[in-house]
């Protein structure tokens, strides 16, 4: 475990509580202290930070030997804020003012600026109160300063005076708030690999649920790739205090089966209801007590009030839609500030099937009627071989199939756009064929052995999917590698696709 040199100095930084902390009763808050102080040290391990944690009532004091511990700190729930601090001792009022002068003097040279200061701690035992402070420095800062500016100021100069130290910094640095992780026990998470999933599983962590995730493989290498890649972003840089696992269930055949046996107007509906019936097995293993969807009212044909709630009857547990009342424009600034945004975007919302009509009111007679045409004992079947990962001690390293890869076409390829067909006839490469993925998906079998198979779609999850599938059947294929946004590129270049 890195901890600090005592023969260092090291730097030192407050750390603040969250009003959901700081607003709880005491017994309670001394768990969420614990817990706190736990998630805290499990971040600065994990990111090799040698520290010394000193916990106090209603904020830590913290040593480090690196920098990066802000940037580790601002990805810890129940943090509220944090500040790189000086500390120096003090007996008299006149101490605080020297000391204060001495690390402010440059700060505040030719600005406007305010000094705000307080006490903390068992302010009995300080003989002076925070206006005495904030007048005293004052006068001394104005030697350099232009002037003291209490409403709008250029520099800041915070004190924050203790027992037997004071702290003087410039900042308060915001960090995400909530509740420590851990502290609102366990749920599974049902992730794509899309923007709305990460977001929804992030909120959860903000509330102190510790998430563990849960993937339907609908499309091989490349979807699993691309949901590896996103939540092992929010478990090394937003999971401090637990270790998250992805289980992944191979969905594939269900998929097909629902194409296969029922109405197309429905096939959303049931699948998201097989997807929760077939969670059951797994939330027990997990220990977890919720499942958490990426739901939001009214967002596509299955989040409809009437389509959620029968989705919802396919369990018995409780389902948690955190995105619920959220619009994309929001979902996508989250994600942004996760740090999920470019992955999901590559990844985009994968669904194999997605039909033209789908029902937006779909009553649970119907869709009752439409399972039992389905074989739903295969459900345990394929949860009992799922797989499941550590994400904290995954590598991402070396996924991809870069075998299957592209970045041009070359003269004699057989080139497929799998987009809808508005994109196909807006823009595409001379000479392409269109067929949509769903279609190309049933059809691949019977093309034309010889050629080489060139596709491509929106962001390439797609086209790798059926690149591998047709690979694994025995032709030549490859996809084009970020989609049409290559093709665009290498055409916006040079003219033309070059061969």
């Amino acid at each position: 475990m890195p901890t600090l040199d005592p023969r260092t100095s090291g730097r030192t930084i407050l750390i603040r509580f969250s009003g959901d902390i700081s607003t709880k009763a005491s017994a309670t808050k001394r768990r969420f202290n614990r817990r706190l102080a736990q998630n805290v040290a499990d971040g600065l391990r994990a990111n090799g930070i040698g520290y010394r944690l000193e916990r106090g009532w209603d904020r830590f004091t913290l040593q480090v030997d690196s920098p990066a511990a802000v940037d580790v700190l601002q990805r810890v729930f129940g943090v509220q804020s944090v500040s790189p601090a000086e500390e120096r001792a003090w007996e008299t009022l006149d101490d605080v003012v020297a000391a204060g002068e001495e690390v402010f003097r440059d700060h505040v040279a030719g600005k406007s600026f305010a000094v705000r200061a307080r006490r903390s701690g068992d302010i009995r035992l300080i003989p002076f109160v925070s206006q005495d402070v904030e007048r005293g420095l004052g006068t001394a800062l104005l030697r350099t300063a232009t002037r003291v500016d209490l409403g709008n100021p250029e520099a800041v100069a915070n004190v924050e005076v203790q027992r037997d130290r004071t702290f003087f910094f410039r900042d308060k640095l915001p960090a995400p708030g909530g509740l420590p992780v851990g502290v609102g026990g366990r749920a599974l998470a049902l992730v794509s690999g899309g923007f709305d999933s990460a977001v929804a599983a992030w909120l959860m962590l903000k509330r102190g649920v510790a998430p563990h995730y849960l993937f339907y493989n609908l499309g091989g290498d490349a979807h699993r790739e691309g949901v590896l890649r996103v939540t092992k972003v929010i478990a090394d840089h937003w999971s401090y205090g637990y270790r998250p696992a992805l289980y992944e269930v191979d969905f594939q055949g269900v998929t097909e089966e629902i194409q296969e046996k029922v109405s197309r107007r429905y096939w959303q509906v049931v699948l998201k209801r097989l997807m929760l019936r077939a969670a059951g097995s797994i939330l027990r293993q997990a220990r977890a007590t919720a499942l958490v969807t990426g739901d939001a009212v009214g967002q596509v044909s299955s989040q409809t009030l009437q389509n959620i709630a029968v989705i919802s009857g396919a369990t018995e547990y409780p389902v948690l839609r955190p995105l619920i009342a959220y619009n994309k424009e929001e979902i996508i600034a989250l994600a942004r500030r996760i740090g999920t945004y470019q992955l999901s975007a590559a990844v985009d919302e994968y669904c194999a099937i997605l039909p033209r009509n789908p029902a937006t009111h779909a009553s649970r007679e119907a869709i009752e009627a439409e399972e039992a045409k389905l074989d739903l004992a295969r459900l345990d079947v394929l949860t009992a071989e799922r797989r499941k990962l550590d994400l904290r001690s995954f590598s991402v390293e070396g996924l991809g199939r870069p075998d299957l890869e592209v970045d041009r076409i070359e003269e004699g390829d057989t080139v497929l756009d799998l987009r809808s067909r508005i994109a196909y006839e807006a823009w595409h490469p001379p000479g392409a064929l269109h067929l949509e993925f769903l279609e190309a998906l049933k059809t691949y079998p019977s093309f034309r052995r010889g050629p080489r198979y060139v596709l491509y779609c929106e962001v390439e999850l797609k086209s790798a999917h059926l690149a591998e599938r047709m690979r694994e059947a025995g032709f030549e294929a490859y996809h084009v590698r970020e989609g049409v946004k290559t093709l665009l590129r290498r055409s916006r270049e040079v003219g033309q696709l070059l061969g």
